[in-house]
């Protein structure tokens, strides 16, 4: 039933729950997975001086990257073979136009992740995903 699975993570505990949850639907139906990490696009508060903007942006680029490959490192020891995908934007508008352009079948995204703040005032990425997509979206509480 689902071929190919997306899953949408950062660093929270919710996003290891997802990555769970994955795990079993993959294992159970022989999906193919694919992990995806979008980076926070860069903002500097007005009055703010940052002299190697580059470097920051770099910064920023790893750590997403690092997500993904320890999830990806723990998934192969469970015995699941992964792909992944970095981005930078909008998350729920990016993790949506993947999962089209790629065909998922299913996204699999936690249902807080690391903006708590940022997601009481303007809604949660996984509710804005599952009200953008067109395939079925797998909330993990």
């Amino acid at each position: 039933m689902f071929n190919k699975i997306l899953v949408a993570i950062d660093s929270s505990n919710m996003s290891k729950k997802a990555l769970q949850t994955a795990l079993l639907l993959a294992n159970n139906q022989q999906s193919k997975v694919t992990l995806m990490h979008v980076g926070r696009e860069f903002i500097l508060p007005q009055g703010v001086v940052v002299t190697d903007i580059a470097t920051v942006k770099q910064e920023m680029r790893q750590i997403g990257i690092d997500i993904l490959n320890d999830a990806k490192k723990e998934l192969a020891k469970q015995g699941l073979d992964v792909e992944t995908h970095y981005t930078e934007g909008s998350a729920p508008r990016l993790i949506v136009a993947y999962a089209t352009k790629e065909q998922f079948d299913l996204i699999v995204i936690g249902s807080r992740g690391l903006g708590n703040i940022k997601e009481m005032m303007l809604g949660s990425v996984s509710h804005k995903v599952s009200k953008l997509s067109t395939c079925p979206v797998l909330i993990v509480k």
